[in-house]
């Protein structure tokens, strides 16, 4: 019996290995035919070697130019018509939507759209983010019409929005909180002793926060309070509210934070430290940086925001602050720093967390099972 064809599809190369190797690999060990399709980049290599099939496509993380957003729709479109995937798994805001229309073309016969965020066409209220917002609902709508459908969301703001926009059914609708994460590569560490230490880590972005993070150690150090603030993460040069390099070493001359650029060693970092800081107001999904944080065994001092807030039990494994407000998030982070006690209950409660709703073996149970229902392989 020929094995069912299962295509995941995803902007970025190194994205799908961060976010879903583990799903995809797990799905190969369960009898599936595992491809992925994303972009050119230096990952692409790495996922062939795992002995996975990839494809490239034509589809851009960023940029807005009319002709490539339909020329990505048509090399998506080609591809599955030459390669007749099973099911397609699309993989952030772009590939749900240009590979749901897509997939509706091309007649895949069933679809697994995973929300990971709305971005921030939905979170912006000019004019013009109005207008896209409008011509982004009725993407979602055309994306969304395929014979059989599964959208995975990762909080409820999410959902309710969508479901809102009548992109979708109830039943259409599965929850999942998050990527996952090894809980034994993420463990849970003592703290170090000493300074303090406040680590953020994100793509460098306006939305993520980190004009705030900065600004709250300014508080900081004028209150005199002792504290490291490490902040990890690149510049995004393709994206418009990207930090500027020059920023960073203005900052890091002016003594306020510690930037350590992009890492790939996460959990040594988060080891190394006593708070986990993000201060985001970006569409996230459910952001990996504080569930890794929660499997570490650190505190958490994020945003009541969609995404944020459902990484976190409040006041249990974490602190929520006022979105754009760097003064409460100077005060959240002072407080942590000057009750120990409670920071290190946080910690645990967050690794207790994790065991419970973020390990990655539940992560993937989820995800094969959905594979399983809409195959009719169960």
């Amino acid at each position: 019996m020929t094995a069912k064809k299962i295509l995941f599809v995803v902007n970025a190369p190194e994205f799908f290995l961060s976010h879903r190797l583990p799903i995809a690999l797990a799905a190969r060990e369960a009898g599936y035919d595992v491809h992925v399709a994303s972009a050119d980049g230096d990952a692409v290599r790495e996922i062939r070697q795992l002995g996975l099939a990839h494809h490239t496509v034509a589809i851009a993380r960023s940029g807005q130019n009319p002709l490539a957003e339909v020329g990505s729709i048509i090399s998506l479109y080609r591809l599955f018509r030459e390669l007749k995937p099973d099911l397609v798994h699309l993989i952030t805001i772009k590939p749900v939507l240009y590979g749901g229309i897509a997939a509706r073309l091309a007649g895949v016969s069933a679809v697994v759209a995973a929300v990971s965020g709305l971005g921030t066409v939905f979170v912006a209220q000019s004019m013009a983010a109005r207008a896209r917002r409008a011509l982004v609902s009725g993407l979602y709508r055309l994306a969304f019409s395929q014979r059989r459908l599964a959208v995975i969301f990762q909080n409820p703001d999410d959902r309710d929005g969508l479901l809102a926009m009548s992109a979708l059914s109830k039943d259409q609708v599965r929850m999942i909180r998050g990527s996952g994460v090894s809980l034994a590569d993420y463990s849970f560490l003592p703290e170090p002793e000493g300074t303090p230490v406040v680590v953020m880590a994100a793509r460098l972005l306006l939305d993520k926060g980190v004009y705030e993070f900065v600004e709250a150690a300014r508080l900081l150090k004028s209150r005199g309070v002792e504290v490291v603030m490490r902040l990890i993460g690149a510049p995004d040069p393709g994206n418009p509210t990207s930090v500027g390099p020059g920023e960073l070493d203005t900052w890091h001359a002016e003594g306020v934070v510690e930037p350590l650029g992009y890492r790939s060693d996460i959990a040594k970092q988060y080891a190394a430290a006593n708070i986990v800081c993000l201060p985001s107001y970006y569409g996230e999904g459910l952001p990996k940086t504080l569930v890794e944080a929660a499997a570490c065994g650190r505190a958490v001092i994020t945003t009541n925001h969609p995404g944020c807030r459902d990484a976190i039990e409040p006041d249990v494994t974490g602190v929520l602050v006022p979105v754009k407000n760097a003064p409460a998030l100077a005060d959240a982070i002072q407080a942590l720093i000057e009750t120990p006690e409670r920071r290190l209950r946080m910690g645990k409660a967050g690794r207790e967390l994790a065991e419970k709703a973020f390990s990655i073996d539940r992560i993937v149970e989820q995800h094969l099972a959905i594979y399983k229902e809409l195959l009719g392989d169960v």
